[in-house]
């Protein structure tokens, strides 16, 4: 390394002498060997050597002068050689170690970098996150706001509506205790009702007992003929259209079987006094028969829906139906006409009755909980009654001033007709009443139930007094009819296994079990001159049995 360092010095040295001192000699010794070119080459050789031997000298005169100076700086760079040498060798230990650390360090500065990157691209992630949050908590903060508005405005309306019924339940215990104080107002009149009418059959039980005392004289003067003529003493007179006192006879033969309708017949009615029979079917008109003969006599068209109940005016003049399609329709027998068509209900109409004396006053009930009474000659409802459980069917007290209704509920409710109000109500049932029927003297009303019990109630006490069951006896329908025979002996109804079982009412037995028809009976109804009986079943077939 020295050495090295001694040859660039001297190079130095001599390119120094050149360029200061030499220089100019040369450049004097080309100028002129340029000038003598053309005229002598050996001076110019000679100016050549001139040049040389100057320049030879001059680097001498300069070696001299830099020696001690070369040899003072040569000393303390060969002694200080090897500690540089160590010192090299450290550093290049240390350049080596700090190489290694140095790439360490690169790889942990990759490492880093990555991992910033990562860093970076979560925390991107995460300031869109944070910017949706921000996006949803003040949508959720607007949904709030609108939320409380909300429950501040039903606050205010829940409180107007606690405060509205507090009213009403002040009101409402207020009506309970008119209520109540009505009931047991309705109460004492119905007990003093009760023991007027106790008092009143009291005088009927005497006056008949003086009736049989005077029939007993009657007979022993010979005037058997005009005692015949007196029924619970009103005497009967050969009139037209007035009843005429028969003995039913117990039918055990099907004289005829009808196909009256399509779908089932589901009402059948006799004439007053006749043979004529009524039916009403599904969809279609009113048909008139002859049961002597089986034959169709006419059909009465204009209705509309189902027909579910029948009645007819004592005159035999007019046909009132109660119909499904919400109406009732009213006809002129001889015409075969409507006369009327009685709107007013707001649900099918399933029971019609009409007074026994005069032709103008009908009642009918229908599923929208209400009894109406109607004018015929004016051909409007006079009367509307309300009540809570649907009336399946309706009758007609004698005097025509009272109304007999079967419920859903299983209770027989007697009404005041004109008033609207009612009277007394007996749980003649445990399930839903099918049939309410008055018998021809007015002192016995029969009612049968989906509990399949038929109750003979006596209407002045309305208490039971006879009570008619069979084994077999299954009630088909909600407005399953039953029937009193004309002589008040008997009662018939039919089963769903198109059996119909006929009662003695005073025996309480069955007399005659009639067997014809496969479907299950509907209705029956008796002729009121004590033949024949006649049942419809579900398929639109009517026999008659004598």
């Amino acid at each position: 390394m020295t050495l090295s360092f001694t040859l660039d010095f001297w190079t130095r040295i001599g390119k120094d002498t050149v360029e200061h001192g030499g220089s100019s000699a040369v450049m004097s010794a080309l100028q002129s060997s340029s000038a003598c070119q053309t005229s002598q080459e050996e001076k110019a050789m000679e100016a050549i050597k001139d040049a040389l031997r100057a320049l030879r000298k001059r680097h001498l005169l300069e070696e001299g002068a830099h020696g001690p100076a070369i040899s003072a700086l040569s000393k303390p760079m060969i002694s200080q050689g090897s500690e540089w040498k160590e010192k090299t060798e450290k550093l290049e230990l240390e350049l080596q170690q700090c190489y290694k650390a140095q790439s360490r360090l690169s790889e942990q500065l990759v490492i880093e970098v990555a991992e910033s990157r990562t860093s970076k691209a979560s925390l991107l992630d995460k300031e869109l996150l944070i910017n949706d949050l921000e996006k949803d908590l003040s949508q959720t903060r607007e949904e709030c706001t609108r939320l409380q508005e909300e429950l501040a405005e039903k606050t205010k309306t829940l409180d107007l509506l606690i405060a509205e019924n507090k009213e009403v339940r002040s009101q409402l215990e207020e009506m309970t205790n008119r209520a109540q104080k009505a009931e047991s107002e309705n109460k004492m009149l119905i007990d003093r009702w009760m023991l007027q009418k106790m008092q009143d059959a009291e005088r009927l039980n005497e006056a008949n007992a003086l009736y049989e005392e005077m029939l007993a004289k009657l007979k022993a003067n010979g005037l058997e003929n005009l005692a015949r003529q007196q029924v619970d003493g009103i005497v009967r007179r050969n009139e037209d259209g007035t009843d005429h006192f028969v003995e039913s006879t117990i039918p055990s033969t099907c004289g005829h079987r009808i196909h009256a309708h399509e779908g089932g017949c589901g009402s059948i009615l006799f004439e007053y006094n006749s043979r004529t029979l009524f039916t009403g079917g599904q969809a279609g008109p009113v048909k008139m028969w002859d049961t002597n003969s089986g034959s169709q006599i006419k059909s009465l068209h204009g209705s509309l829906g189902n027909i579910l109940d029948l009645a007819i005016t004592h005159d035999n003049k007019s046909l009132i139906a109660a119909s499904s399609s919400n109406n009732l329709f009213v006809w002129d027998v001889n015409s075969g006409r409507v006369r009327h068509t009685l709107t007013g209900h707001t649900d099918k109409v399933c029971a019609v009755d009409v007074s026994k004396f005069s032709s103008r006053h009908v009642v009918s009930a229908a599923y929208d909980r209400t009894i109406k009474l109607w004018d015929l000659q004016k051909g409007y409802c006079t009367n509307t009654v309300l009540f809570t459980s649907n009336c399946n069917a309706i009758c007609l007290s004698i005097d025509g001033l009272t109304v007999f209704s079967g419920h859903m509920d299983g209770n027989l409710r007697l009404w005041d007709i004109q008033t609207g109000k009612l009277l007394s109500e007996v749980a003649g049932h445990s399930s839903a009443v099918t049939s309410v029927s008055l018998s021809r003297n007015g002192n016995m009303i029969l009612t049968s139930g989906r509990d399949n019990v038929h109750n003979v109630f006596d209407t002045r006490t309305l208490e039971i007094c006879g009570t008619l069951r069979a084994s077999g006896n299954r009630l088909a329908s909600n407005w399953s009819r039953s029937c009193i025979s004309p002589d008040d002996e008997y009662v018939a109804a039919g089963s769903a296994d198109g059996t119909v079982h006929v009662w003695s009412i005073s025996k309480g037995n069955i007399v005659s079990t009639l067997k014809e028809q496969t479907s299950p009976i509907l209705c029956c109804s008796w002729s009121g001159i004590g033949k024949p009986l006649a049942s419809a079943d579900k398929n639109g077939y009517v026999c008659t049995w004598t």
